[in-house]
């Protein structure tokens, strides 16, 4: 599982730099109109001078965490990767988003701190309904450029992201493969384990349950 760390990284940065022109779809702000709202702000603070410091690295990353965390739907996300052991696991199944999430938060933002100024060119946006998908290219300083696709659902007005292809190769299918390769032989607790071992903490749990909060008083 951790050894696809690298294609994580690869579409962690492209989601983070992509620039784009869309335009507009049944009546809403375009996936890509929203997401470089999103780029823009943490863009903005990446570029703000900070020291070396312990307290501001942390204080820099709570304000990233607070603007990108809105774009995922990692309740999703996470019942995309887990599959047909989603239902099996009614009464875990918010324990597992939190683990999945803090999981790929500790991912991206190691990702982000080690930006190197790739570029990300947009290709083409394409909306269905309430579905869309965005394609890119990464362009790194030397060597071929990758595509990346990010798949979105619109959730309350606002498009959130539940996958991203990279090269065809997608981060729920992958997860979802190698995570029903750990339930073959292991323990749902165990899986949790190793994605708890990797991930940032309780930051995320955090978010969730605001987010989560925040549908239910809609």
């Amino acid at each position: 599982m951790i050894a696809w760390i690298t294609v994580l990284k690869l579409w962690l940065v492209s989601f983070l730099f992509c620039l784009a022109q869309s335009v507009t779809a049944f009546g809403q702000t375009p996936p890509m109109d929203q997401m470089k709202q999103t780029v823009g702000r943490v863009v903005e603070i990446l570029q703000a001078p900070a020291s070396n410091g312990s307290a501001v690295k942390a204080e820099r990353r709570q304000m990233i965490r607070e603007v990108l965390l809105p774009r995922f739907d990692f309740a999703e996300m996470a019942k995309r990767t887990l599959g047909a052991h989603w239902k099996n696991q009614s009464g875990r199944q918010e324990e597992f988003v939190s683990a999945f999430a803090d999981y790929v938060e500790s991912s991206y933002l190691s990702t982000l701190e080690g930006y190197k100024g790739e570029k990300v060119v947009y290709l083409r946006e394409r909306v269905e309904q309430n579905l869309a998908q965005v394609d890119t290219q990464l362009v790194p300083a030397s060597g071929e450029p990758i595509t990346v696709s990010y798949k979105l659902h619109l959730v309350g007005g606002e498009w959130k992201i539940y996958d991203v292809v990279i090269e065809n190769i997608g981060l729920v299918n992958n997860f979802r493969s190698q995570f029903n390769r750990i339930l073959a032989s292991s323990s749902f607790d165990e899986l949790l384990a190793k994605l708890r071992a990797k991930g940032s903490g309780a930051s995320t749990t955090a978010y969730l349950a605001k987010q989560a909060n925040t549908r239910v008083q809609r």
